[in-house]
């Protein structure tokens, strides 16, 4: 069944529109959580905080400094009162101290602090170990038109929460990869051959374990998405495309990275020219089907790409919860407003048999009425919430 895994009690101080405020869930167990609330309540806001406990920068990609209450003469910080299974724990994440002057002004980038069980922490990497975070948000709707950056950034999310070194890989790799970009630009195809050498066997390495965790990731995810049963969702397919994982699907890791290492001394004269790296796992794409239609989902309709990424979402809650024996907490902004009543009802039906704690947004609780008795539900108004029903 996996262990049960949910917020009991959230606080924010100095959280974007939110001096102080806090939501206690005792005794809900894994029920959806669902706040209601006029546009600019600050629902979303609610929800980007919960996703602070994920590594990275949160489901809005802001930096630390942004996410500070405009006239705050404190940083902000959320804590969350855990269950997990039989234990308890506290988790509280916040921007340091020292990055508010005393006008009330942000002072440089911001640094992250993270404390569990009161203890503090070496940055926001252990919280992988603690809680998987995924979300869905309204911009997320255009990610199969857009461009493959966004598909990757999306993809590496998903692949962080099954593989927690992940990150690391992805930054060790873009830090070499831009050091070799600036020899280019400095000195072009004549830079020092030695030190493109070095660069290039430790973006080899790199590369080969960030092609190995996304394909690994991918292929179970995709048996899922196939193997979804019948309903009002396309059932999907997934694939990646990019120099090393395809060279990574036919040979050997060792292979791969020699292969790839030899790919860059080899181009040199090209990326030089160009100005950057041309190939490696920095270009790779995300390809998605709807399998119905045999058609590409940048195809496909609004309504079918919204279905496709829900069952995605909700196909690597499941990979989760069968590889690491969590439930992960879903945060879903605005998920019911473009579903007709059969969507509906068949996505509040999946969560409540997936028994994550879900989290989601809407301006008319209408919309959630299936759920209502099954959900913890709160009205959302100037930083106040307060129970709502979700009868018609």
């Amino acid at each position: 069944m996996g262990a049960r895994c949910h917020v009991t009690r959230l606080k924010l101080a100095n959280f974007r529109s939110y001096p102080a405020t806090t939501l206690s869930l005792e005794g809900t167990q894994s029920r959806p959580v669902v706040l209601v609330g006029d546009n600019g309540a600050g629902k979303t806001n609610l929800l980007e905080a919960l996703s602070c406990f994920a590594p990275g920068r949160g489901l809005r990609g802001a930096a630390l400094t942004e996410m500070t209450r405009i006239g705050a003469t404190a940083p902000w910080a959320v804590h969350v009162q855990l269950q997990k299974g039989d234990d308890r724990l506290e988790i509280g994440t916040g921007m340091a101290p020292n990055s508010i002057d005393a006008d009330g002004e942000e002072d440089g980038a911001g640094r992250r602090l993270v404390r569990i069980d009161g203890v503090s922490t070496n940055g926001p990497g252990i919280l992988s170990q603690h809680l998987a975070v995924l979300w869905l948000t309204p911009a997320m709707d255009r990610l199969f038109v857009e461009s493959a950056s966004g598909r990757r950034r999306f993809l590496d999310r998903i692949v962080l929460a099954l593989h927690a070194d992940h990150g690391r890989q992805v930054t060790a790799y873009e830090r070499a990869m831009r050091e070799r970009n600036r020899l280019f630009a400095e000195r072009g195809a004549q830079a020092d051959s030695a030190w493109l050498s070095a660069l290039e066997t430790r973006m080899a390495e790199h590369a080969v374990a960030i092609a190995a965790a996304r394909l690994e990731t991918v292929r179970h995810l995709d048996i899922r998405l196939r193997a979804a049963p019948p309903g009002p969702f396309p059932r999907g397919e997934i694939r990646l495309d990019g120099w090393v994982e395809d060279h990574l699907a036919l040979g050997s890791a060792l292979e791969t990275e020699e292969a790839f290492r030899a790919h860059l001394a080899l181009m040199r004269k090209r990326d030089a020219a160009a100005g950057r790296t041309l190939d490696g796992p920095h270009r790779s794409d995300l390809i998605v089907y709807h399998c119905g239609k045999a058609m590409p989902a940048s195809l496909c309709s609004t309504g079918e790409q919204k279905g496709l990424l829900i069952g995605m979402i909700l196909a690597h809650a499941d990979l989760v919860l069968d590889q690491t024996g969590q439930r992960p907490i879903l945060l879903m902004d605005e998920v019911a407003a473009h579903l007709d009543p059969d969507r509906r009802a068949d996505l509040f039906e999946r969560l409540i048999a997936l028994g994550c704690q879900a989290w989601m947004t809407g301006t008319d609780p209408a919309l959630f009425h299936p759920l209502d008795g099954q959900a913890d539900a709160f009205h959302v108004m100037d930083g106040v919430l307060a129970p709502c029903p979700l009868r018609n």
